[in-house]
């Protein structure tokens, strides 16, 4: 579902119809949230948890903060696992997912990109998912999952996207949240925003760190696109973030095609869209490529992207107490 234009205003501070309409089922979505919370009982697993989530429905871009904060524990001696659900993917799990067998059709798309990276676990019940996880690593990276409570999280890092913050701050459907701002807050140890704009005023009215952050496209693809002219395609949460970034890394977008957020592809439109490209370079997202079935991909580039950080010794001051213990001297009386 593409977000309707009234989760995001501009300016405009009367209340769209929609909102009015909408506003019971924000209320049914929000009893229903609370009695999940009331009634569940976290489990501590085996390793550590680190999540990183969000506050909104769509993207903000979870999936790129959480491969950067495994290369960051990676560094400090650990070896992370991914956890994720699998959104859009049919395993239930727990599975270990294999890019060479697995398709997003499987296991969702964002779990294909984190196990390029690191052992990635899909499972629909995160406890078993933990439980998997011991078999490939010594610390758990879960890529989404803020708003379940099944595991007890050591440290959670919530990703806001900084262009739109928490849009009208009213509850799905009514508005983008999944939950109030400030119960959110609450519970986040850090915030990582992303992209240009200002401090949204709820979250700089909380006690917790905010890490500056942006999106940027690796530079070597970058510069191949430096002036010249492209189409692109995305199924994102805000397509429209990623056909700004292609215009400011001075590409010249001559058409751009927006689908919903992980749209699975048919071959008319992939059809359609080299039509329209004719001799451009047809250009797309990691996520949306990874959707697209071998046959689909002749033709398509996908721009890669990283996180780069205003003050990267930030979230390296948040992951240091996850550092590798240190190891143990053997006692010379054993010997």
């Amino acid at each position: 579902m593409r977000p309707p234009d009234f989760w995001y205003p501009k300016g405009d501070s009367r209340l769209p119809l929609g909102v009015k309409l909408l506003e019971p089922l924000s209320a049914l979505y929000l009893r229903i949230a609370r009695r999940r919370i009331e009634t569940a009982r976290p489990v501590r697993a085996a390793l550590p948890v680190i999540c990183v989530g969000n506050i909104t429905a769509g993207g903000t871009g979870k999936t790129p903060v959480a491969l950067v904060i495994a290369e960051f524990l990676r560094r400090l001696g650990r070896r992370p696992v991914f956890l994720s659900r699998g959104y859009g993917g049919v395993e239930i799990g727990p599975v270990l997912v294999d890019p060479t067998r697995h398709s997003a059709a499987d296991v969702g798309d964002e779990p294909l990109l984190l196990a390029k990276q690191a052992p990635t676990i899909v499972a629909r019940d995160r406890v078993v998912g933990a439980q998997a996880a011991l078999q490939y690593g010594d610390i758990i990276v879960m890529d989404d999952g803020f708003q379940n409570h099944s595991l007890i999280k050591d440290l959670s890092v919530v990703v806001v996207d900084a262009g739109v913050g928490f849009g009208n701050e009213r509850i799905i459907p009514a508005g983008p949240l999944r939950e109030p701002v400030a119960a959110a807050l609450a519970r986040a140890n850090a915030a990582i925003l992303l992209g240009k704009g200002p401090v949204p005023p709820a979250l700089a009215q909380s006690s917790i760190p905010v890490i500056r952050g942006w999106l940027a496209p690796l530079p070597e693809m970058a510069e191949t696109l430096r002036g010249r002219r492209i189409a692109a395609f995305a199924g994102i949460g805000r397509p429209a973030k990623f056909f700004d970034t292609l215009r400011q890394i001075g590409a010249s977008l001559v058409f751009a095609t927006p689908f919903e957020d992980h749209h699975v592809y048919r071959d008319d439109e992939i059809a359609s869209l080299r039509s329209h490209a004719g001799m451009l370079r047809l250009i797309t997202t990691e996520k949306d490529f990874v959707r697209l079935k071998p046959h689909q991909r002749n033709g398509i580039e996908a721009l890669p992207v990283t996180v780069s950080f205003e003050d990267p010794r930030a979230l390296e001051r948040l992951l240091l107490p996850f550092s590798a213990p240190a190891a143990t001297a053997p006692d010379p009386a054993s010997r």
